[in-house]
């Protein structure tokens, strides 16, 4: 039961939260898209993995099983691959430097100086970039806040599976703005984003 009144009990999740304060849902629906969906040497697949992870380890039922849905769809292995990686990182089906990304966003849902030296020096060695370790850094720290928004109003968490897989089948001939209920708009070609 969320612990605020929402207009729209009909969404679960932090569309309700949206549709309550549309304010706010813009930015961080268009904030969403650019983090996930925007250019970056992570793939889509890569990066909703990385929410699913952290969502998982900041225990928000709601991202973890729509982003993982996001996530499986997306990645070989689909569901397996999105399981295995939220219970045990290092044990999954993943090359080494995506894993040692998935430990670095790890860290981060500790806090951010929970990020050592050590995961740093682990994702360069398995031969990510800086850029690549910025972005999982970024994405894990937005998800984080994305989390506690979810959890902290107490939002509404289906059960059924085919919700998170109806949403995923959307987000992938759409983007997050239409997830929230607004018209896609075409891409700026000067933004360098693709």
């Amino acid at each position: 039961m969320p612990h605020i009144q929402l207009e729209d009990s009909q969404r679960p999740g932090i569309g309700g939260l949206l549709a309550f304060r549309p304010g706010p849902a813009r930015p961080l629906l268009d904030l969403a898209e650019v983090l996930l969906r925007k250019a970056s040497p992570l793939t889509p697949g890569e990066r909703e993995l990385i929410v699913a992870l952290v969502s998982s380890r900041n225990d928000c039922q709601w991202s973890k099983r729509a982003h993982g849905a996001f996530a499986a769809a997306q990645l070989p292995g689909g569901r397996d691959l999105v399981d295995a990686v939220c219970h045990d990182p290092e044990s999954a089906p993943v090359p080494e430097k995506l894993k040692s990304l998935l430990q670095l966003a790890a860290a981060v849902t500790e806090g951010g100086k929970a990020v050592k030296p050590e995961h740093v020096d682990r994702a360069r060695a398995a031969g990510a970039d800086d850029v690549e370790i910025h972005d999982t850094v970024l994405v894990a720290a937005a998800f984080c806040m994305f989390n506690r928004y979810v959890s902290g109003l107490a939002t509404s968490v289906p059960d059924d599976p085919a919700v998170y897989e109806s949403l995923a089948e959307t987000l992938l001939s759409s983007d997050y703005r239409t997830l929230g209920g607004y018209p896609r708009q075409a891409a700026d070609p000067s933004s360098g984003a693709s």
